[in-house]
């Protein structure tokens, strides 16, 4: 009888583990994902002040296409699906369209976001190329459009 009683025990414990590895597991894979710019205007090392794919550029909508896939890859679980903040993260959509909201996102994007030692953002750019970086923002900003 004891020993069906630690036998249960352990399946139990067993069962409680491979529940909440499955939770853990199900927030998805927090690594940032490569991202294939191919197409974009080529930006270089240098950072650009400006957002360089937005309208009227040649690649806006490739650019669009391009920041959507990124975005959802490694954005959305914390700024929200389709560039709508749940409030755990800010509303991207909120930034200006414009030289300031640019140098907030590339401020972000390049030195993430740290407080009192925690990593609430991973410094992006040290994953995904400043096309890719870009490619989002674009994608973003047409998503403002539609606020």
């Amino acid at each position: 009888m004891a020993n069906n009683k630690f036998l249960s025990s352990i399946a139990a414990t067993a069962l409680l583990g491979v529940t909440l590895s499955g939770q853990v597991l199900a927030h998805g894979d927090v690594t940032p994902q490569a991202v294939d710019t191919q197409g974009l205007l080529p930006l270089g090392e240098e950072w650009v002040d400006e957002n360089p794919y937005r309208k009227p550029n040649k690649d806006y909508e490739l650019a669009v296409k391009v920041g959507s896939s990124a975005y959802n890859q490694n954005c959305a679980r914390c700024h929200g699906l389709e560039a709508i903040s749940g409030g755990i993260a800010p509303d991207l959509r909120e930034l200006s369209s414009d030289f300031d909201g640019d140098e907030w996102y590339q401020y972000r994007v390049r030195n993430g976001a740290v407080r009192d030692g925690a990593v609430y953002m991973p410094k992006m750019a040290d994953y995904l190329s400043q096309e890719a970086l870009w490619a989002i923002r674009t994608y973003i900003e047409s998503r403002r459009e539609e606020m």
